[in-house]
């Protein structure tokens, strides 16, 4: 059991940042935003952590989206973007 005291307490006791050197504006953005949402800087940040946190790497997320598969072939998805982007500006050079 006493081994299991330093552990036990790491996990159990919330974690702090700091970050150094954030622009004015940022941080005047992000009490903006703060303000809007009716909550604290610290709370607006904890929030926005805890989103990123949840979100997947882009690693993540293209290893779980190679594995899926697929009916539509690369040269089609192209296709469908350059229909969607229309000539390049350079096109008639």
């Amino acid at each position: 059991m006493a081994s299991c005291v330093p552990a036990c307490y790491d996990a159990a006791v919330p974690k702090t940042i700091q970050i150094r050197d954030l622009d004015d504006d940022v941080y005047n953005a992000l009490a903006r935003r703060a303000v809007e949402a009716g909550i604290t800087v610290p709370d607006l940040l904890r929030r926005e952590a805890a989103r990123l946190a949840a979100r997947p790497t882009v690693s993540e997320w293209l290893e779980r989206t190679r594995r899926r598969p697929s009916k539509i072939t690369t040269a089609e998805v192209v296709e469908a973007l350059d229909g969607m982007r229309g000539l390049w500006p350079d096109a008639g050079r």
